[in-house]
């Protein structure tokens, strides 16, 4: 996000003369949600007055949609319009509009309803996950879950019948469905996916191993049973701390006694290792950056006498 900074007069008016556009509108941001409870998105739009719980007429990919407006976002207001956001706050909602934006969530749950009892009477080897429905009913879509391939066609023309709009079916991974049904991650704060993430990156067990957490599934698995997703966030972060730290179980040299390295302490920038005689010393960031230096100093000269 893009802030303003107070430096001296000429930084303030480098700043503006930059963001300024043709109108000089100030633009807003704000967090919203297109249902009282889910994802949050960021919105920007020249509206400065919404208050927490106002509905937002915004801008989609697939048209205009009402949102929940669940706060401003802390100190974001800018001149000029060259600012990336996911959506665009056009106007507030009229009272009939909100009106209709508190009935989507049942006429969703009305349509998953149908649509699961459908399923059960075709025996479809699918579960259904979640309904969306466009504000202007124009099409709904039906996200599921499926081992394998299904054949969905005769539930699609029931559906068309039963609602006279556009169906769609949608196949979903196990992470996309904890997304949307959302819950409490082991951390004791609402997940991740289900209130900020916009995209999943591939997570691996090298992560794990990178920040020495316990190898145990039950440890570091989410409730989708898969890695969880918070491992890459402080991934970068170790690997370059760890830069340079020779590996575990390497054996180095210090003062004339061979010691095994046992485990790295990042945080630290230090190392702990154990001798032959069982003596655990450990070891500074420039102490251990010393023996590699002298490790390979004595390796060059190895090698120009072969």
């Amino acid at each position: 996000m893009t802030k303003q900074t107070n430096t001296n007069n000429k930084d303030e008016g480098n700043a503006e003369k930059q963001t300024k556009s043709p109108n000089n509108k100030e633009i807003n941001f704000y967090l919203i949600r297109f249902r009282p409870v889910g994802q949050e998105f960021t919105a920007k739009g020249d509206i400065d007055d919404f208050a927490p719980k106002d509905v937002a007429i915004v801008q989609t990919d697939h048209g205009l949609e009402p949102a929940l407006i669940v706060a401003r976002s802390a100190g974001e207001s800018i001149r000029g319009d060259k600012v990336s956001s996911s959506f665009e706050i056009m106007r507030k909602a009229t009272k009939e509009e909100i009106i209709k934006f508190e009935q989507l969530p049942g006429l969703e749950q009305e349509a998953h309803k149908v649509c699961r009892e459908r399923i059960e009477g075709l025996r479809l080897p699918m579960s259904l996950v979640r309904v969306e429905r466009f504000f202007n009913g124009s099409k709904l879509i039906f996200y599921f879950t499926a081992d394998s391939r299904v054949d969905f066609r005769e539930l699609v023309k029931d559906l068309v019948q039963v609602f006279r709009t556009r169906v769609e079916m949608r196949q979903i991974g196990v992470r996309h469905e904890t997304q949307m049904t959302g819950g409490i991650g082991p951390c004791g704060r609402e997940l991740c996916c289900s209130s900020f993430l916009q995209n999943f990156e591939s997570v691996s067990i090298k992560m794990a191993k990178m920040q020495d957490l316990p190898l145990n599934p039950s440890k570091i698995s989410g409730l989708c049973n898969r890695l969880l997703c918070c491992l890459t966030y402080e991934y970068e972060g170790y690997r370059s701390m760890k830069k340079g730290m020779p590996r575990i179980g390497k054996w180095v040299e210090f003062e004339g006694t061979s010691y095994r390295v046992m485990r790295h302490l990042p945080l630290h920038g230090k190392i702990a290792a154990q001798s032959k005689e069982g003596e655990e010393i450990t070891f500074s960031e420039e102490q251990w950056r010393e023996m590699g230096r002298i490790h390979r100093a004595a390796s060059k000269k190895q090698v120009k006498k072969k």
